[in-house]
């Protein structure tokens, strides 16, 4: 039977591991199980639990430990909830942060979609892609992304995370020597996908199209090129100009990838993105979106070629090797991609709704960042008042926004982050701002004064 020999970089020689795969409590050759837990003198005894207390005591003492929220939302009463921690029973609350954006997951018709694909199909998918879980359910809706985007063809994922890591790693293995070229603000998931192919990397400065320009033009011209990029920034609500970095690909022979998460059914007239809003699709190899947000559902996907889109099916683990979504979620997604394409009604109510409260913020002298789309971030600047903010809110007037910390956004830019949605009313709106500034005042914290 084939066995591995494993060397820490800084062991004895003597102390080569020897691990067999059918041996269940692999053992240091030469030495007693004990040794697997002595320290590199291997005198004292390395305590696992002290080591895992220490890495959470960080976070708490930067002020940057998560705290998951126990709540369930009102089907049809969005943004109203109900919220179970610590309290003696469910108490109301607003939500001010889902990404749920224009509230599609409590849309008639994508809950009676759902409703009839778990009545006629049942819950699991069965298995992969390959084996089992293909259905007419996820066939279609490729066709729809497809045809959303103007592209040949679309490819599921399981989550917006899964479909940029797997994409990424993806293409840069199957193009030879690849140099991918990435925002700096990007997602993790792509930074993860970029990490995970292995191939060069050039970061250049956020949205900056001369900078990116001077890093292609330092490059060898005869290798692959792969430019990343995201068309609305989560953090910073500011937009990537589309256009000019794929007036650069064009120029030095590039690949363009654009992560579209926060824009698709948001902008363009069928919901197609910033790439639709702006006439950009056709000039992007590589369109990649996410179901759980503006669709109101979960998934992800990348919209293509045919050529790149067989490739990656292909090719990439994440997609071959993972249990496909469940029919009743792409069901569901399937009816608000047809909706939105359909209606402007909820992206323009949405607009309006971010707009409002973007005044009323301003006008009130919080904090509130330039932003030009949905997304409203207002600045704290401090980890620990982030969260002292978020908390008060929540205890005292029953308004759910999480705080935004590191490695999320830069150290010092700490931020509360607003996704005013449809059901939001002007009142909500002026209830969250009186709060806010009462809070701002309570902790000390400099309101700005109006232009």
């Amino acid at each position: 039977m084939a066995s591995w020999r494993l060397r820490a970089s800084n062991a004895n020689p003597s102390q080569t591991r020897r691990f067999n795969p059918r041996d269940p409590s692999p053992k240091w050759r030469g030495d007693s199980p004990a040794a697997r837990f002595r320290g590199d003198n291997g005198t004292s005894p390395l305590n696992y639990d002290h080591i895992f207390d220490q890495a959470i005591q960080r976070l708490h003492a930067e002020g940057r430990y998560r705290v998951f929220i126990d709540i369930l939302r009102n089907k049809g009463a969005y943004p109203d909830a109900r919220c179970f921690a610590g309290h003696n029973g469910p108490k109301p609350i607003t939500v001010w942060c889902s990404n749920d954006y224009l509230a599609m997951g409590q849309h008639p018709k994508v809950i009676a979609a759902m409703e009839e694909a778990l009545n006629d199909v049942g819950a699991g998918s069965g298995g992969t892609r390959n084996i089992g879980g293909n259905t007419h359910y996820h066939i279609e809706l490729e066709k729809e992304l497809a045809d959303l985007h103007g592209k040949e063809a679309a490819l599921l994922f399981t989550s917006g995370y899964v479909s940029n890591d797997a994409t990424l790693s993806t293409l840069a293995k199957l193009l030879p020597g690849c140099v991918i070229f990435s925002d700096e603000m990007n997602h993790a998931s792509m930074i993860a996908g970029i990490r995970n192919s292995g191939c060069e990397k050039r970061i250049f400065r956020h949205n900056d199209v001369a900078h990116l320009e001077e890093l292609l033009a330092a490059e060898d011209p005869n290798v692959p090129k792969l430019i990343a990029f995201e068309s609305v920034y989560s953090m910073d609500a500011d937009i990537a100009p589309i256009h000019d970095f794929c007036d650069l690909a064009e120029k030095y022979n590039a690949l363009t990838y654009i992560d579209e998460v926060h824009a698709v059914g948001m902008y363009g007239a069928r919901g197609g993105g910033i790439t639709e809003r702006d006439g950009a699709a056709h000039r992007i190899d590589v369109i990649e979106g996410t179901l759980g947000k503006a669709f109101g559902v979960m998934g992800g996907y990348i919209a293509s070629d045919t050529r790149i889109i067989d490739c990656i099916r292909s090719y990439a683990p994440g997609f071959i090797f993972t249990t496909s979504l469940s029919p009743v979620l792409v069901a569901g997604v399937l009816a608000a991609v047809r909706h939105l394409k359909e209606s402007s009604v909820e992206r323009e109510a949405q607009q309006a709704a971010a707009a409002e409260l973007k005044r009323q913020f301003r006008e009130a002298g919080l904090p509130v960042m330039e932003s030009a789309t949905h997304i409203v971030p207002l600045m704290v600047g401090d980890p620990v008042r982030a969260k002292k903010i978020s908390d008060i809110l929540l205890a005292e007037y029953g308004a759910y926004v999480q705080p935004i910390n590191f490695p999320t956004v830069p150290r010092g830019t700490e931020r509360l982050r607003f996704t005013p949605g449809p059901a939001h009313t002007p009142e909500m709106m002026r209830e969250l701002t009186s709060a806010l500034v009462e809070i701002w005042d309570r902790l000390d914290l400099q309101l700005q004064k109006a232009a």
